[in-house]
């Protein structure tokens, strides 16, 4: 499986939305896992972006379903970014 980062903006539905009900967050969450993804981490941060989620994929195909999935619904724009181990970078160079 492949490691992606996800980095999501939320415009004022989404922060709405999150505002009066947070739990929304880790249904989003279960509805990645229904589409093929595994949540590995997920931070809330200050600055440009308002979450960053570590997702688990089987391949590019399925990412970019989840991701273009969640930011049709039009309250969140997303950024996926293929993640590689440190250490396998390492291995593929030498």
């Amino acid at each position: 499986m492949a490691i992606y980062v996800m980095l999501s903006t939320l415009n004022a539905q989404g922060a709405k939305t999150i505002k009066t009900k947070p739990e929304r967050i880790k249904e989003v969450n279960k509805e990645v896992e229904r589409m093929g993804g595994k949540i590995i981490s997920q931070y809330a941060v200050l600055g440009q972006y308002d979450f960053i989620t570590v997702v688990e994929a089987p391949d590019n195909e399925t990412v970019t379903k989840i991701s273009l999935e969640i930011a049709a619904r039009g309250s969140v724009k997303i950024m996926t970014l293929p993640a590689i181990d440190v250490d396998t970078l390492i291995k593929s160079i030498k």
